[in-house]
């Protein structure tokens, strides 16, 4: 169990933990630590925004926060995200878009997807202030749960990490993943905004879901990314509408 949550804190993160190298079956059991971990860096990058606050306009410190969180994670679920936008964007066949995202350097769909990203993140800690420090780590659970649930139901179409992560077995970790999406969401009953979010996590993903099996029959590490961070932002503007 330490071993899996050790994985899952090093591969999601930069934050260097000690102990033995990590093996990918540690990594595929690391899949039902994602939420956690999503919970760990949403709070931390809360806690950062919550502070720059006492000292800058919430525009300022929001854009403080946002850049502490890259930092937290080295952007990893956002390069994922810029590298599958260049290829579905980019790409007219199967082939093609797998062979674009293999590229890493970022084209003009990944840099307008990852700007449209960026921008939500910012805009709803602006909206948001003092409800950043449970509904930003809310946001970030449901994002890396999409993960495993998006590793669940689609098979991998690219060698990979991604792959040899799910061919170790994926709904055991799904299971844990889930029930600790059920913990986060049973802490912030009551909150604002909390049932729109719950709506609309599934449906961002089970709609990435379905345009992934229609377009290229399933997922890799670059989509899974991607899913992500689509369901972060949907959750975000979910907790920050009218």
């Amino acid at each position: 169990m330490i071993a899996s949550l050790v994985a899952a804190i090093r591969f999601l993160t930069r934050v260097p933990v000690p102990g033995r190298p990590t093996r990918v079956e540690d990594i595929a059991r690391g899949v039902g630590w994602f939420p956690l971990v999503g919970a760990l860096v949403g709070g931390a990058t809360a806690g950062v925004f919550a502070l720059g606050l006492r000292a800058w306009p919430a525009p300022l410190a929001a854009a403080v926060a946002v850049g502490f969180g890259l930092m937290l994670t080295g952007g990893f679920h956002e390069d994922g995200a810029t590298d599958a936008m260049d290829g579905l964007g980019g790409g007219w066949t199967r082939e093609r878009v797998l062979e674009i995202m293999k590229d890493s350097r970022i084209g003009a769909y990944g840099a307008m997807a990852l700007w449209v990203l960026l921008a939500v993140r910012w805009s709803a800690l602006v909206a948001l202030e003092g409800r950043a420090l449970w509904a930003l780590p809310l946001a970030m659970v449901w994002g890396r749960w999409s993960i495993s649930a998006l590793m669940g139901l689609l098979p991998p179409v690219a060698p990979g990490l991604a792959k040899e992560v799910g061919g170790q077995g994926r709904w055991g970790p799904f299971l844990g993943a889930t029930a600790l999406l059920v913990l986060a969401n049973l802490l912030c009953l009551g909150r604002p905004g909390l049932a729109r979010a719950a709506l609309a996590a599934p449906a961002v993903l089970g709609l990435w879901a379905l345009y992934l099996k229609r377009r290229l029959g399933g997922q890799s590490g670059d989509l899974l990314g991607a899913g992500n961070q689509l369901v972060e932002a949907a959750v975000l503007l979910a907790l920050v509408a009218k």
